[in-house]
């Protein structure tokens, strides 16, 4: 066994560290234990070990959350078995739209080819995640042990571990962070001599809240979710997913002035004031389990570390920590997932040691897998009037509003859903939708319709009885 100390010089020769146990740390640990001998991940919070529990960390845990079918396989290639242990531990697989009664910014979805999509808890999908990864012999995990700042090497250009609170050192080839909003990269770099990296931010002021409910009994329901999307003459929305053990777990949303509330007295009002009576009619005799839970920090924000000359060797910055969307779309879980994966990729052929010399490469790899997210995400957010960033271009306006056709196709079209649904679950290029042949079809056969009014019900799904 070596007997090594872990602050000793050699014992960073094949010792990678993660920073941040959330599901963009654990799947990076994962693919790291492939080229290092150890791993170690190091985690702030008290990790839960009995099940899964709400973690100070991981604040938008308590609100809807979607894996699109991409991020899945992605998910199980790295972790074979992690489908099924979700799917055992309460989430559900879901064919997207056709399980679920979807009101679009155009129309109601009809029955057309669209992506699967796991809904589940986000404290359920970390846990399984986590065991899986622990598996491993090759990672530990320091939990309640904050890194404090980073450990600058002998050269002044590289990275040779972390500090933990108390500053005790822990010495490491590679550094990752992945320690989501709260990243203090910004100033550890500052702090060894480097630039901070540039930033480019988008605020809708999108908030959330969000609680659950048991649910009611009823053999002809006919859906299993639902989602009533806002846009912008109408800001508010709504998104209802199963959460096993016969729980819904309701999201209201809302764009500025539009949050939602968290009073419990105003939770209905608000899904009754959506632009269908759906969501407020389902739960209006249903069982509350918790108390409204709001989240606001919804912001779209990309550190741009791959854009940094002198980022320093054996330092890499990934997930939410480097790239975050506004939530509404449903990308961070993929996309962390496509990081792992583009991680891996960047990686192949290099050993331990030609790995820090090669960071500034890599990162700009993982950069890569958020690209397609953030540009749904922050074109589909620069149509809100409230919308705080950068203001679109030309050709984002003009893409806006064909992609405003595309939705109108979208909703009844196969040809056309198949495609949108494939690019929206990051399964599919954009280009996909912008080939001769899609564009002619829909600017030939889908309008933007006069009247923003749609019928309060889908044909499909006429509305339940009640008063």
């Amino acid at each position: 066994m070596d007997d090594t100390p872990d602050n000793h010089p050699e014992a960073r020769d094949d010792h990678a560290v993660v920073l941040g146990a959330g599901l963009a740390g654990l799947l990076a640990a994962r693919v790291l234990a492939e080229r290092f001998a150890r791993v170690t991940v190091v985690e702030r919070d008290e990790l839960p070990t009995e099940g899964p529990e709400f973690r100070p960390g991981v604040p938008q845990s308590r609100h809807a959350h979607v894996l699109w079918s991409r991020g899945v396989d992605v998910m199980e290639r790295l972790l074979p078995g992690i489908t099924a242990a979700l799917l055992e531990g309460g989430s559900a697989l879901l064919e997207s739209p056709r399980d679920f009664l979807w009101l679009s910014p155009a129309d109601w979805f009809r029955s057309v080819p669209g992506a699967p999509v796991l809904v589940g808890s986000r404290e359920l999908i970390d846990w399984c995640v986590r065991r899986a990864v622990l598996r491993d012999p090759r990672i530990g995990i320091l939990d309640g042990r904050p890194a404090s700042g980073l450990l600058a090497g002998e050269d002044g250009r590289s990275v040779a571990g972390v500090t933990l609170r108390g500053g005790e050192p822990l010495a490491a080839r590679l550094v990752v962070d992945a320690t989501g909003r709260t990243s203090r990269a910004p100033a550890w770099l500052a702090a060894l001599g480097h630039p901070c990296p540039a930033v480019t931010r988008y605020d809708s002021h999108l908030g959330y809240s969000s609680r659950l409910y048991a649910t009611p009994p009823d053999p002809d329901r006919g859906w299993h979710g639902m989602y009533v999307q806002g846009r912008p003459d109408s800001p508010r929305g709504g998104v209802l997913v199963p959460q096993g053990g016969d729980r819904w777990l309701v999201t209201l949303i809302g764009n500025g002035e539009h949050a939602p509330s968290t009073k419990e007295e105003e939770f209905l009002g608000f899904a009754r004031s959506l632009r269908s009576p759906a969501l407020h009619d389902a739960i209006r005799g249903a069982t509350p389990l918790s108390d409204p839970t709001g989240f606001r920090g919804t912001a779209n924000e990309r550190r741009h570390y791959e854009r940094m000359d002198r980022l320093p060797d054996g330092f890499l910055v990934i997930g939410d920590a480097a790239c975050r969307f506004n939530p509404v779309y449903g990308h961070g879980m993929t996309v962390a997932a496509l990081a792992a994966q583009a991680l891996d990729a960047a990686l192949a052929g290099l050993a331990p040691g030609r790995i820090p010399a090669a960071t500034r490469r890599i990162q700009r790899a993982t950069a890569d897998a958020a690209s397609v997210a953030w540009q749904i995400a922050t074109s589909e957010d620069m149509r809100y009037a409230q919308t705080e960033g950068p203001p679109p271009d030309r050709a984002t306006k003009v893409l806006q509003r064909y992609m405003s056709r595309v939705m109108v196709g979208a909703n009844a079209d196969p040809a056309l859903s198949s495609r949108f649904f494939g690019v929206l679950s990051l399964s599919t290029p954009p280009n996909a939708l912008l080939g001769p042949a899609t564009m002619l079809r829909v600017l030939s056969k889908w309008r933007l319709p006069t009247t923003p009014a749609t019928p309060a019900y889908p044909p499909h799904h006429p509305p339940p009885p009640g008063p």
